[in-house]
């Protein structure tokens, strides 16, 4: 691999470093659109009212335990131009019948073995969310051609440490539509 822009132009990661993240746990996640732009519907009266899009991204939101077993899916709820979830990795679950989905496969082999390294884990935050993201994205364009329909690269995460933490994150997912007026990811508030 040819060193030429070695340390250069290298985004740093927004992930705990050295933190595992297919390991057990429970991980708060926003995931936002480009540009925050407004395709999964729109807040009237404090609730939400989904758009095409928004209807594709909520159906495969809850079907993420089909394909990734060790997940437990707890609240979330679907914004505008972003999506909070809760979601936990549970080692111990046992499916059987469960596939193994990768958006992101790894590298094992051959002479890139240094991306392998760099690569996420399978099961593990990133692979999850990166899947849900690439189902979301290939079915929209295939519904709802020739919708521009398009995701932020990264995605926020926040480990969820203890239950007092747990509530206060969940009780925010409840409430984030009646607060959409105020939310920093309303366009809007942008400029403010």
């Amino acid at each position: 691999m040819s060193n030429k822009y070695k340390s250069q132009y290298k985004i740093e990661s927004s992930r705990l470093a050295g933190y595992d993240y297919s390991q057990n746990g429970m991980y708060f996640v926003t995931i936002c659109t480009k540009g925050r732009e407004e395709f999964f519907g729109r807040i009237e009266e404090g609730e939400m009212v989904l758009s095409g899009i928004g209807e594709i991204a909520n159906q495969f939101w809850q079907e993420i335990p089909k394909h990734f077993p060790k997940v437990i899916l707890d609240e979330y709820v679907i914004m505008p131009n972003h999506l909070h979830g809760i979601v936990e990795i549970n080692n111990d679950r046992l499916n059987v019948d469960a596939r193994r989905d990768e958006a992101m496969p790894r590298l094992y082999t051959g002479q890139h073995l240094e991306m392998s390294e760099i690569s996420p884990k399978p099961g593990s935050l990133s692979v999850i969310l990166g899947s849900f993201k690439s189902i979301v994205s290939k079915t929209t364009r295939k519904q709802l051609n020739p919708v521009t329909f398009a995701w932020q690269p990264r995605f926020y995460d926040h480990i969820i440490r203890n239950d007092v933490s747990l509530n206060k994150i969940r009780e925010y997912i409840q409430t984030n539509p009646a607060m959409w007026e105020r939310d920093r990811n309303n366009v809007e508030n942008l400029w403010m």
